[in-house]
């Protein structure tokens, strides 16, 4: 017992170093960030070029009744976001004012900082999509970046209209594939259902109790964060040999980066605006090379340097234990004592070391 206790220890200290977030019982005792506002308005935390993308379903091409939405293309992919984001505002309209405590937020936030970050340009330098000498806005499909956030933009976009949260008819609306392994991806709400069955299941039933007025925020988060690892988890499966196309030190950021939204998963992390935009701070600003080491990248904050070296922690930790410290962390999170105690540690420790 001893033992799993240790485990224990590091691996709070691995999390704690990149992280930020807040009570579950928030809404009694307000986290720091609502004491000590981070931003002058709500709009600063939108992600790049926010005002741009869509904000209604009819921005979009429309071909034979249906919405024509192009998710290889940065604006029309955030735009989904950004028509998710306000259908579902109501339903948070309890919780906060201007839809800052939507937890549905650290989908496009999280998207954005890909895009400011050079994450979505064609990694083999093939081609110039995505790069900011050439088509900035394009998406490759051999980002890895790219096609995971595929799973974590078309799958909640596509549930949402299939569970009525858009108010259309749940076949009105046609992803455009990209140009090759297309058999990856899906489509429309049927062919998501069809390869996709689990995912699809977990985000309808977050909707479903979205919609429930008996849902408690904690609910809600559980059920976005079962919805979100089951997402990953095919994503995963399907694209971990598109990491070949980077640096070493990129694939490994990768792969740690994934471990950790595992690990974060069990504590029912809230994904509000403001929590994600300072979470994101602490992210590495561009795509990692061959030639960096964690603690000598002088263009990286010394706490973004931190978070690189507790994410290659982690990963050693869970390496050497197996499956034995992600069991006990789980364990752990099952306890609301120990959640709040951990949000608490990781919003404080963002607020004073970001």
């Amino acid at each position: 017992m001893t033992s799993y206790l240790s485990w224990v220890s590091v691996i709070v200290g691995c999390i704690s170093a990149p992280s930020v977030g807040t009570t579950n019982n928030s809404y009694l005792r307000p986290p720091l960030w609502k004491e000590i506002p981070v931003v002058s308005s709500l709009s600063d935390a939108y992600p790049p070029l926010w005002k741009d993308c869509p904000d209604k379903l009819s921005d979009y091409k429309i071909e034979n009744g249906k919405y024509i939405i192009n998710f290889w293309h940065y604006l029309e992919r955030q735009g989904a976001y950004k028509i998710l984001l306000n259908e579902t505002a109501k339903y948070f309209e309890k919780f906060a004012p201007e839809n800052e405590q939507n937890i549905l937020w650290g989908l496009p936030i999280y998207h954005g900082w890909q895009y400011h970050t050079g994450r979505l340009a064609d990694p083999t330098q093939r081609t110039d999509c995505g790069h900011k000498s050439g088509d900035h806005l394009c998406i490759s499909v051999d980002s890895w970046w790219a096609d995971l956030n595929f799973y974590l933009s078309a799958m909640p976009f596509l549930a949402a209209v299939d569970s009525g949260i858009m108010g259309i008819p749940s076949d009105n609306v046609t992803l455009l594939p990209p140009y090759k392994d297309q058999m990856s991806f899906c489509f429309n709400v049927s062919s998501c259902h069809s390869s996709f069955p689990e995912a699809m299941k977990k985000w309808n039933e977050f909707y479903q109790h979205l919609k429930s007025n008996s849902s408690s925020f904690d609910d809600l988060l559980k059920y976005l964060w079962a919805a979100h690892v089951s997402s990953l988890e095919v994503a995963h499966k399907n694209f971990h040999n598109r990491l070949r196309y980077y640096s070493k030190q990129e694939a490994d950021f990768g792969r740690n980066w994934a471990l950790f939204v595992d690990y974060l998963a069990p504590s029912l992390f809230p994904t509000t605006l403001i929590r994600i935009y300072e979470f994101q701070k602490v992210l590495p600003t561009r795509v990692l090379l061959s030639g960096d080491r964690p603690l000598f990248i002088s263009d990286f904050t010394g706490f973004q340097k931190s978070v690189l070296l507790a994410l290659n922690l982690l990963h050693i930790v869970h390496k050497y234990t197996g499956t034995l410290s992600f069991i006990v962390w789980k364990t752990f999170m099952k306890s609301e004592i120990a959640r709040e105690l951990f949000l608490e540690i990781l919003e404080f420790i963002l607020h004073y070391f970001n």
